[in-house]
């Protein structure tokens, strides 16, 4: 039996926003914890502010798989199209800074290169992450029926 179910537009509004929401939330959890953990840290502990500002961009990292493979298969096309494009932007910049943060870290070294690789990072997806949300904000968004099999 087959049974109609709507998804409200405010919903997949939503859906739309929330790997960018999160992804935010992160890369600015971690740069502030990063530069806490500077003010704090003496020259005894100087690991401090990079084991601080880790955690966060990892444990995003991990969670984002399953944030975006859930809302990737989306009824609302649109709705799967800033998903995608909010995955590429975060894969691709953490990718990237594999292969290119150690290298700007090496040049400058110390906390210059830390702040530097993870700022460059902050600076590429925080405002195009807001512009996404923005713009998601401003389409016109609609409900969606759709059919869902249930089994008796």
């Amino acid at each position: 039996m087959k049974v109609k179910r709507v998804i409200t537009a405010s919903s997949s509004r939503f859906a739309a926003q929330l790997f960018n929401f999160i992804t935010v939330a992160v890369m600015l959890i971690s740069l502030t914890t990063l530069l806490l953990g500077k003010l704090l840290a003496s020259h005894n502990i100087g690991f401090l502010p990079f084991v601080m500002s880790l955690p966060p961009v990892m444990i995003w990292l991990g969670g984002s798989i399953f944030v975006y493979a859930s809302i990737a298969h989306h009824p609302n096309p649109r709705t799967a199209h800033y998903n995608k494009w909010a995955g590429y932007r975060f894969y691709g910049v953490m990718g990237s800074l594999v292969v290119v943060g150690p290298a700007i870290y090496g040049l400058l070294g110390g906390w210059q290169g830390l702040i530097l690789v993870l700022g460059l990072a902050v600076t590429i997806i925080v405002p195009w992450a807001l512009f996404d949300i923005y713009k998601a904000a401003r389409e016109p968004w609609q409900d969606i029926t759709i059919e869902v099999a249930i089994n008796e």
